[in-house]
């Protein structure tokens, strides 16, 4: 993963985001981290009043670009003390609405990962990234890190992959987890939600040898779990925090428990209750 792409909205959560990604430069080979703000102003508002009867004249909206590149400079020089000796942080503000600057910007940066703060602005304007981390997760070509508000980087030693054992019978696009762990040494912990609690705990290991999961990670000694928890996603999560880990991988949703992104309203619970920040691979 060489180049992170980070969307900023200069809220808390994602500035944290950013410092998230600064710190995780030291144990990736990343070479950019691009911090991406989105700024929309639609042709009517620089046209027409709103209904305060205030119009926006395109010499605001120029000292409001201006202002928020300043920002995202002042974010930059403070993030360079935190990233790995090396590493280029630059800025970017499109004009256009924050999901298609996502897009775009991942095509055009050649972005490997996008890292986002699960929570945004309170203002009910288009660039609050914490109303956008569901549709920026399922439109995202490549994986997205989501990060808690109040997450504190610590170095990553243990990590939890999310699966469901019964659905992982075909080869699984693994390349950017294996990106991830090849790098450095994790301790593994493989774990499945059991909500009806048929399972023992030594059964997790027999089960998923018939997996073609199994033999993908084996060389990584992963440990595997059954959780027996009705709540898929709280299970997880609490199931991550009791472990210390400090990320969670959820596979592509044709192969996990997280295939519930496709539901807004568990999604939002995903990004809000995490204690721990979560990897979304992809396809």
């Amino acid at each position: 993963m060489r180049t992170y792409l980070i969307p900023i909205d200069f809220s808390k959560a994602s500035i944290n985001a950013a410092e998230f990604a600064a710190e995780l430069s030291k144990q990736t080979d990343v070479e950019h981290i691009v911090l991406l703000n989105a700024y929309y102003v639609s042709p009517i508002e620089t046209m027409l009043p709103n209904p305060d009867m205030v119009q926006l004249m395109e010499e605001e909206v120029e000292l409001e670009v201006a202002a928020r590149i300043e920002k995202l400079e002042r974010l930059k020089h403070s993030l360079q003390k935190h990233a790995r000796e090396g590493v280029k942080i630059s800025v970017h503000l499109n004009r256009s609405h924050l999901l298609r600057a996502v897009i775009e910007n991942v095509d055009t940066k050649s972005a490997d990962l996008v890292i986002l703060g699960s929570k945004g602005n309170t203002s009910k304007t288009d660039t609050q990234i914490g109303g956008h981390v569901v549709k920026i997760s399922k439109a995202s070509p490549v994986p997205v890190i989501v990060v808690p508000p109040r997450y504190s980087f610590k170095q990553i030693k243990r990590v939890v992959v999310a699966c469901d054992f019964d659905k992982v019978k075909e080869t699984v696009p693994l390349d950017s987890l294996k990106q991830l762990l090849d790098k450095k040494k994790f301790e593994l912990l493989v774990v499945n939600i059991d909500k009806e609690s048929k399972h023992l705990s030594g059964d997790a290991e027999r089960k998923a040898e018939e997996t073609v999961l199994y033999s993908m990670l084996k060389q990584y000694n992963p440990k595997y779990s059954y959780v027996n928890d009705t709540d898929v996603i709280n299970g997880i999560l609490h199931f991550a925090t009791e472990k210390d880990a400090q990320l969670v991988i959820a596979l592509p949703h044709k192969y996990s428990f997280f295939q519930s992104l496709l539901h807004d309203s568990v999604s939002q619970q995903l990004a809000e209750s995490a204690a721990v920040p979560v990897l979304l691979l992809k396809e």
